[in-house]
């Protein structure tokens, strides 16, 4: 494992995030990316939230200034960039200054504010529900994809309960005060050498993937959302091959050369894994997928997944061809010319 497979690894699975919001935009409809954003979120929230606040040693903390220092340390932990400016024990700030991890490059375009709404929706909105403090809300002050210099808001405790529509609102007249880094609270991680903090960043974007695969199947059905994760994922492979392989210094263009690309990006994700030759073949033998461990469903969509690899071999040649087989707990790839 290097920090250059850390780093390939990250690119690849947000951009995959990226692009099946976009997949669900334009071929489903903005009201369809909501739902998979509400509920990808909802979902990342209910397992990780709770737990979170406790690993980072926030959950003594007054609420309010508890989710957004959350917010502050696991995304910044993540490699996003984040500001965290407290006011009062009842009012904290947390704002993401562009450029948007989630909507990286020129896909900010295409992304309606309702999407991005469905996010805080999914998460922020609940974590009051979760912390069993029905007074807790979080108000927007502003959205990267309406035009705002960056996603913005405060976590607030009311004097009264809050009813589900009002757990999160939206505000035009109100911003964030100036970020102040010398004055933000700071983790052990701020310590922590490059390749440590890659390798959480690499964390951090698989845990979208691994939550994006069962969500797609429980809004749409295996083979919708095989079909919408795979499209995607093929043309995220096709899109960033060139990036990938010259972070894992791939230069040439046979089976061996691919093989060697695959089984980087497999062990730098945690993976046991070989590489093999079987005549003008190159087999890459990966043993367990890790990404899916303890998810139920998960290896429903592995073929959707799978295109991920489909899509980056047809840039890297066009006349090989990919075989996926899987053994029990064993995947085997195949690279080997067609025909």
């Amino acid at each position: 494992m290097t920090p250059a497979g850390y780093k390939a690894v990250s690119r690849l699975y947000n951009a995959l995030m990226t692009g099946l919001v976009l997949t669900l935009v334009s071929q489903k409809g903005a009201e369809a990316a909501c739902r998979f954003v509400f509920a990808h979120f909802r979902r990342q929230h209910l397992e990780k939230f709770l737990p979170g606040l406790e690993k980072l040693g926030l959950d003594t903390l007054p609420h309010a200034v508890a989710c957004a220092q959350y917010h502050y340390f696991s995304n910044a932990l993540g490699g996003v960039k984040t500001e965290y400016m407290p006011q009062t024990d009842r009012k904290a700030w947390v704002r993401y200054p562009p450029p948007r991890w989630i909507w990286q490059g020129a896909a900010i375009c295409g992304v309606p504010r309702a999407v991005n709404e469905a996010m805080l929706h999914g998460w922020h909105g609940h974590n009051g529900v979760s912390l069993g403090n029905p007074r807790l809300g979080f108000v927007c002050t502003g959205q990267t994809v309406a035009g705002d210099p960056g996603l913005e808001g405060y976590y607030c405790e009311y004097d009264h309960d809050l009813a589900p529509d009002e757990r999160v609102r939206f505000v035009t007249d109100e911003q964030a005060p100036r970020f102040d880094p010398a004055r933000a609270p700071k983790l052990d991680s701020a310590d922590w050498p490059a390749e440590r903090l890659l390798k959480v960043e690499r964390s951090y974007a698989m845990e979208y993937v691994r939550s994006l695969l069962p969500t797609m199947r429980e809004l749409f059905g295996a083979a919708e959302a095989s079909a919408l994760v795979g499209r995607s994922a093929r043309l995220i492979g096709l899109q960033y091959y060139d990036e990938v392989a010259a972070l894992l210094g791939v230069g040439g263009d046979d089976a061996s050369e691919f093989a060697t690309l695959l089984a980087a990006l497999a062990a730098a994700q945690g993976e046991s894994v070989e590489i093999r030759r079987d005549g003008d073949a190159a087999l890459v033998i990966q043993t367990g997928w890790r990404l899916m461990y303890n998810v139920t469903d998960g290896a429903a969509l592995f073929a959707a997944w799978n295109a991920l690899w489909e899509g980056a071999l047809a840039v890297h040649n066009r006349h090989l061809h990919l075989a996926t087989e899987r053994r029990g707990e064993t995947i085997v790839w195949r690279i080997a010319p067609r025909g």
